[in-house]
Formats: structure tokens, sequence, C-alpha cells
């Protein structure tokens, strides 16, 4: 009897996300500043997520259902590594209970979660990912890669999700990321070259777990395979407003100058990193752990980068003409 005690009270514990960590900082409550950013369309960038519910990830997803019930979210896009470390091994792995069902549980992100896989999820079973699809109803991964178009009160957004760890050759030519080298990179980019040729949205976000520019201290030619074979494609038509990202575990904003794009690193949804600083392009870079919130009508897209509590930290405005 007193270890099923011990154990009801841990299980208690979990979903009551007693096991965060982190400072105990006091702020005004933003849910006026959030009634006050709606649009027509409203979804989550999430990634970085997957620490069984540790650190700052079970806040974190509270916080996320708590703002999704004031300004109303419609999907939830997520850019890789919603399991670390190894990944996992099947769509009955525990993992997808600790790192995503029981820690995702507010009503209000019972919406569409559209996912990509990240280099963590490359060190297990990157199928399953896609066949999680036919376990859960809100977890809607098609393929590795994919595209989809939501609209909403007239404004359309087109979101291109791409698969960018198969790009990159320090996986491709690692066993630890076995899946890697199975993918050929160039048919994707073929795929997303035809996709972005026939994309007239009002908005083109295209989302990837890697970023092609940011600060870090991680394999520079991760972003230089990225800049050779990605970006090209990402610049190609004109149309792509925003390539959004995560992997470092920092908010990064950077335009590169003869370039339209605003290329986004989103900070990890449980964990960040101590350190970032500005590179070239950079227009605003934060350590805070957190998520951001995109929002959109026909004549404006924003996309707010939040920390942990919901405060907005800095807003990548793109505007269009009526």
């Amino acid at each position: 009897m007193k270890r099923i005690i011990i154990l009801l009270l841990a299980a208690s514990a979990f979903l009551a996300g007693s096991c965060c960590g982190g400072g105990t900082t006091v702020r005004e409550d933003p849910a006026d500043e959030w009634k006050a950013i709606g649009k027509s369309l409203n979804f989550y960038l999430v990634n970085d997520l997957g620490r069984n519910g540790y650190y700052y990830q079970k806040p974190v997803a509270e916080t996320m259902g708590r703002m999704g019930g004031i300004i109303g979210i419609d999907f939830i896009l997520a850019a890789g590594d919603t399991h670390h470390f190894e990944g996992i091994r099947s769509v009955s792995d525990p993992l997808w209970m600790t790192n995503y069902e029981l820690v995702y549980s507010h009503p209000d992100l019972m919406v569409p979660w559209h996912p990509v896989c990240g280099n963590h999820e490359y060190r297990g079973n990157t199928d399953a990912m896609v066949e999680y699809s036919d376990v859960s109803a809100r977890w809607q991964m098609p393929a590795k890669y994919y595209t989809f178009v939501k609209e909403e009160d007239g404004t359309t957004v087109r979101i291109v999700m791409v698969d960018t760890t198969p790009m990159i050759d320090r996986y491709r030519n690692s066993e630890r990321y076995a899946d890697a080298s199975g993918s050929d990179y160039k048919d994707q980019l073929s795929w997303l070259d035809s996709v972005l040729a026939e994309a007239d949205e009002d908005w083109v976000l295209v989302v990837g777990h890697h970023p092609v520019y940011a600060d870090t201290d991680k394999t520079a030619s991760e972003r230089q395979n990225l800049q050779e074979r990605l970006d090209p494609v990402l610049r190609k038509y004109g149309n792509v407003d925003m390539y959004l990202c995560g992997h470092i575990h920092t908010f990064q904003h950077i335009r590169r100058d003869g370039c339209d794009i605003d290329y986004v690193v989103n900070s990890s949804g449980s964990l960040s990193r101590k350190d970032v600083k500005p590179v070239e392009g950079t227009v605003f870079c934060s350590n805070e752990t957190g998520w951001s919130l995109i929002t959109a009508d026909r004549h404006e897209l924003n996309l707010h980068m939040l920390d942990k509590d919901g405060h907005v930290l800095h807003t990548v405005t793109r505007t269009k003409q009526s």
C-alpha cells in the first residue's frame, strides 16, 4: 500500500508541474496583453519540447493553454525534437505520454498539431512519428515533409513543413542517425521548389528544425549545408515570408542583406541555453525559454516571441498593401 501511495503522489506531482526548475520571479499577468494581439488566424510555434515535463516544459504548456483559451488557437506547428534524447521506438513508446500527451493536456491545446522531425527523432524511429497520426487525432503528420493551407475570414496562410536533418551531411554520414541517410534530400528540394513555384497565398511560411542562419556553437557545417541547399530554394520565388526553426534553444530574428525573408529561430519550450549573441543580420536575440504566437490577417502577419510566462519579448511584423 505504501508503494502505491508513493506512485500516486509522484504522478500527481508530474501532472501539477511540480518538477519544473528555474527562478521564482513574479511578473504582471499578461492576459490583457494577449487580448490585444489576436487576429483572424492564431497559431503557435513550438519545438525542442521533450523533457518529460521537467524544467519549464509543464508550466510553459499550462501558459500556452491559458493563452489559447483567451485568444483562440487554430493549430500548433511543432518544429522538431518533441522527443529528447534518443527519439522514440514506436507509436506505443511511453515517451508519447511523458513528453507530449500528459504535458500538453490543456483543453485549449486539443487542436491540430503539425510536426516535423528534429535531429533527436532521427536517433530513433522516424516512421513512428508519422504513424502516430493514426493514434492521435490531433497529431497530424502525413509525411516527413508536407504542405497545407489554412484559411480564415478570407486570410490564407500556406505552411510548408520541411525535413532538414537529411539535408545535413553530419547526420547523413552518422550511424547514430540511421534514418537520415535513407532520405534523398534532392527529391525533397525538388518538391519544395514545385510547392513554392505555385504558392500564391497571402502568407507563406516554411518550417524546419535546423536554422539557416543563427548564433550557435553547434557545428558550422549544419548551417553551411542549409545555406547551400535549402536557402536558394527559399529565396527563388520571392514569396516566402518567414523561415521558422528551432534546434538552438534561443530566440533569434535575423534579416540578411538583399533578402526579404525573416529567419526566425524559436526557443525551447522546456529548457533554453545560456548564451546567445548577435550575428550578421541579427534584429533580436534572447536566451529566454518560451514559444511563439503567430497571428495573421490579410494585411499583417505577426510572430510574437513569448517568454515562459507569456510576455512578449519581440514581434516580427510583415505588412501588405490593401
